[in-house]
Formats: C-alpha cells, sequence, structure tokens
C-alpha cells in the first residue's frame, strides 16, 4: 500500500517561502513511470495542480505558479518536497501531493496524501 504524507509549517508571513515535504512509503519515488505530484486547494476553490517531479528527476511546473515554485527530492529520504517563494494570502490552501501518472495521456493521481493545511497571514 503506497502512502503519502506532507508535512510543514501550517502558517506562513507574506512574502515568505512555503517549503512542505512529501514522505512516500510502500513505493519508491525513483519507480518507473511515476510522477510525484503538488496539488493545492484554495478554499471555496478547485484543485490546481502545481507541479511535479518525474521518477527520472524531471520537473514539471505549472505556467501560472513556474516563476515561483521549485520541486526537488530526496532518493534516501524516498521525499520530495515544494518550495514556493513569495507567497501571499492568496496561497492560502489545503496542499496535497500525489502519485500520478498516464492514463491514455490523461493524467491520473491514484495516492494521495491526507493534505495539509497552508495559511499565509502575518
Amino acid at each position: 500500500q503506497v502512502q503519502l504524507q506532507e508535512s510543514g509549517p501550517g502558517l506562513v508571513k507574506p512574502s515568505q517561502t512555503l517549503s512542505l515535504t512529501c514522505t512516500v512509503s510502500g513505493d519508491s519515488i525513483t519507480t518507473s513511470p511515476y510522477y510525484w505530484n503538488w496539488i493545492r486547494q484554495p478554499p471555496g476553490k478547485g484543485l490546481e495542480w502545481m507541479g511535479a517531479i518525474r521518477y527520472s528527476s524531471n520537473t514539471y511546473y505549472s505556467p501560472s505558479l513556474n516563476s515561483r515554485t521549485s520541486i526537488s527530492r530526496d532518493t534516501s529520504k524516498n521525499q520530495f518536497t515544494l518550495q514556493l517563494s513569495s507567497v501571499t494570502p492568496e496561497d492560502t490552501a489545503v496542499y496535497y501531493c500525489t502519485r500520478g501518472y498516464y492514463n491514455h495521456s490523461v493524467p491520473v493521481s491514484d495516492y494521495w496524501g491526507q493534505g495539509t493545511q497552508v495559511t499565509v497571514s502575518s
């Protein structure tokens, strides 16, 4: 059974950098063909894909967040990390990490973390 667990601060001040870590068990983040995603859901809004790191270590980012987002990994700990810089209150959301793959060119996330609430406020 694959399990993902997000961790990080629940409160971040505006203009700071948000850093979240996803710890994976039951699978290796280097296993083909999976992507390891960060997805968020602001209050009252839908899910927003932020970016991903592929099993091969290639990274992909949402164009709307590309300039502020960085995803990295630590294979020795089987973790991947999201950094979002210059945060504003609009970045307040529940943040999820997921395992994903492509099913006939359609992206699918088959395992999700429970999500972690991040609030941006002074």
